[in-house]
C-alpha cells in the first residue's frame, strides 16, 4: 500500500483538484484508492472533529464508506502529531493500494513552516507531490527549495492554471533548472475547472437570485460584459456559450438580447429589479436573475476575485479534468515512483 502526499504552500492552488484527477485515474484502472486529509491542530488546542467540503467532495467521487470525520480528523495534540496521525490513517487505509493525503502547510509554534508537513510524511512513509500555481516567478524554480526538505520523499511538482501559451515553455524552463526534481504535470487554465456555479457567483458579489433558484448548482463557464450598443445584440451575445451576462439594471434591452443566447443567467448591478417583460422571459427560458447593487466594475472584480480562488468541488468539471490530466500528466512517472503496476 502507497501513501501519496499532496500539498503546496498556495492556499487555491489546486491540491484537490490533483487529488479528484489522480483519485479517479487510478480508480479508473482498477486500483482501491482512498483518502485522508488530516487538519492539524493548534499545539495547545484539543483535537476537535472537522468537517470539511473538499473531503466530502472526494469521498463521494471515489464512492469511499469511511466518514467524513474519519477521512479528515483533527490531530496533534502536544507531542502526539506522529502517533495520532498513524492511528487515525490507519483506520481508512486498510485494504487500499494507494491513499491519496490531501496536506497541510502550516507552522507550529517555534518550528519551521515545513514541520508538520514533514512529520506526517515520515510518520506515514509518503511519497510527496507538490501542487504550484502559476505566476510568472515560477520559471525561476527559486519555489522549489521550500520542499528540498522532502528529499527523497519529493516525487515531482504539478504547476497548475497555466496559460496555454507557456505551457511548453515554462515545462522547458523547469526541466533545466528543478535540479533532478520530476516535473510531473503543467496544467492549463481551463474556463471549465474555473467555473463558478450561480450559487457561488451570487454569493461573491452579495446578490440576490430572484427566480429558478433551484439552479443555483449549475456551472458558469463564462462571463460577458453589457455591449455599449444593442444593435445585432443577440449576435453579441451569442460568441459565448453557458455564461453569466453582467448588465446594467437600466438596460432591458440588452437583457432582452442576452436572454435569447446561451445564457445561464443575468447579474444586473445596480440593485434594481428588471421590469416584467424580462423577469417574464427568464422565468420562461429557465434562466435566474441576480440582482446586486454593486456597479459594473465592483461585480467584475469580486468576480475575478472568485475565479482566482474557486474550489474544484463539482462533479461536472470531472470529465474535463480527466482529459487534461491524461494530456499533461507523468502517470508513468508516478506509478514508477509509488511502485504500482500501470
Amino acid at each position: 500500500m502507497a501513501a501519496l502526499y499532496i500539498t503546496s504552500s498556495q492556499a487555491g492552488a489546486g491540491k484537490t483538484l490533483v487529488c479528484a484527477g489522480l483519485g479517479k485515474h487510478l480508480k479508473g484502472d482498477g486500483k482501491k484508492v482512498g483518502f485522508f486529509k488530516p487538519m492539524v491542530a493548534d499545539i495547545k488546542s484539543p483535537p476537535k472533529k472537522a468537517t470539511d467540503s473538499d473531503t466530502a467532495f472526494i469521498k463521494r467521487i471515489l464512492s469511499l464508506k469511511e466518514p467524513i470525520d474519519s477521512l479528515c480528523p483533527v490531530i496533534g495534540g502536544e507531542g502526539k502529531l506522529t502517533s495520532e496521525v498513524k492511528q487515525a490513517y490507519a483506520k481508512v487505509s486498510k485494504g487500499k493500494d494507494v491513499v491519496i493525503v490531501e496536506g497541510i502547510w502550516r507552522q507550529r509554534p517555534g518550528a519551521k513552516p515545513i514541520e508538520a508537513s514533514y512529520e506526517i510524511v515520515e510518520a506515514l512513509k509518503a511519497k510527496v507531490v507538490v501542487v504550484e500555481g502559476y505566476s510568472p516567478e515560477l520559471s525561476k524554480a527559486k519555489f522549489i527549495d521550500k520542499y528540498r526538505d522532502f528529499g527523497e520523499r519529493l516525487l515531482g511538482i504539478v504547476v497548475n492554471k497555466v496559460p496555454r501559451s507557456q505551457v511548453e515553455p515554462l515545462y522547458e524552463q523547469l526541466s533545466s533548472q528543478l535540479g533532478g526534481v520530476d516535473i510531473l504535470g503543467v496544467l492549463p487554465e481551463d474556463r471549465v475547472l474555473l467555473g463558478l456555479t450561480i450559487g457561488e457567483l451570487a454569493e461573491c458579489i452579495e446578490g440576490k437570485i430572484l427566480n429558478c433558484a433551484e439552479k443555483s448548482a449549475e456551472l458558469v463557464e463564462n462571463f460577458m460584459l453589457g455591449a455599449m450598443t444593442v444593435d445585432h445584440g443577440p449576435d453579441y451575445f451569442g460568441r459565448k456559450a453557458n455564461k453569466a451576462v453582467v448588465i446594467k439594471a437600466e438596460r432591458p434591452d440588452m437583457q432582452l438580447a442576452a436572454l435569447e443566447t446561451s445564457t445561464k443567467c443575468l447579474v444586473l448591478s445596480g440593485d434594481v429589479s428588471p421590469i416584467h417583460t424580462v423577469r417574464r422571459s427568464a422565468e420562461d427560458k429557465g434562466i435566474p436573475i441576480i440582482v446586486t447593487n454593486g456597479d459594473t466594475v465592483s461585480v467584475v472584480n469580486s468576480v475575478e476575485q472568485a475565479l482566482g480562488e474557486t474550489k474544484f468541488n463539482h462533479e461536472r468539471k470531472l470529465p474535463r479534468l480527466a482529459e487534461i490530466m491524461e494530456q499533461q500528466f507523468d502517470f508513468q512517472a508516478l506509478y514508477k515512483g509509488l511502485g504500482l503496476a500501470a
